[in-house]
């Protein structure tokens, strides 16, 4: 629990003392784990596995997918503070193992540990820029450019191979999910990103080739005209 990002410098006292109040949960690949109305209730930590918090429009069954976590990553911050239920779910992408508590205990320690504010404001502004970059994304450019960012977000910067962590090995659905599109969108810009020798996708393998270009690609800003398949996952 040191390593995550919420408790990453607290006290070994501290981090002993709320381990007390944590109740380790397990659930299969595939299961929901969170119900939207239960976000204001029920705080998690992941510490095995991966999870994603999806937004679902029940009208057209159309989904986005707004955060995928790893180990160390919590959810639903924003109910802590604002103690509404929030339209996401949370499902399993892995066989995960989960450590829950309920939010209330979270917002004592909110309220009565400021090391624990120390960490957690920050984790939660980062979460906020991560929503706002979404926003931008969707609102400013085009598939191509959303998936190649997409693709940077998880470039492990300490791999000298540039390999690609959280999302790799996800299926072009779930990669698609990411980005607001359709699977053949997704599918259809991944196989661009081939040919032009940028990545490399093998069995689910997601490899970054070109680093350079890559970057290249995530900064070119200008909107590009939508083509049909676009429109598909407008």
């Amino acid at each position: 629990m040191s390593q995550s990002p919420l408790f990453h410098g607290c006290d070994h006292q501290f981090l002993q003392d709320r381990l007390l109040h944590l109740e380790p949960v397990e659930h299969s690949r595939g299961d929901v784990v969170l119900e939207a109305q239960q976000t204001k209730d029920t705080f998690f930590i992941v510490v095995k596995g991966r999870v994603k918090l999806v937004s679902r429009a029940e009208a057209n069954e159309r989904e986005i997918t707004l955060f995928l976590l790893g180990p160390g990553e919590a959810f639903d911050v924003v109910s802590l503070l604002d103690r509404q239920a929030h339209n996401l779910s949370a499902e399993a992408l892995d066989d995960v193992t989960l450590l829950s508590a309920p939010t209330e205990e979270i917002r004592n320690w909110i309220a009565h540990h400021p090391e624990f504010n120390r960490t957690f404001l920050p984790y939660l502004g980062r979460k906020m820029s991560m929503l706002s970059e979404l926003a931008s994304d969707l609102t400013l450019h085009d598939t191509g450019i959303r998936l190649a960012r997409l693709i940077l977000r998880h470039v492990d910067p300490e791999s000298a191979n540039h390999e690609v962590q959280l999302i790799n090995n996800l299926s072009h659905e779930e990669l698609a999910n990411m980005i607001g599109t359709v699977r053949v969108v997704a599918n259809r810009q991944i196989q661009n990103l081939k040919r032009r020798g940028i990545i490399d996708a093998r069995r689910g393998n997601l490899v970054v080739k070109d680093l350079d270009a890559l970057m290249k690609q995530c900064d070119f800003t200008i909107p590009m005209p939508p083509s049909e398949d676009d429109s598909l996952g407008a």
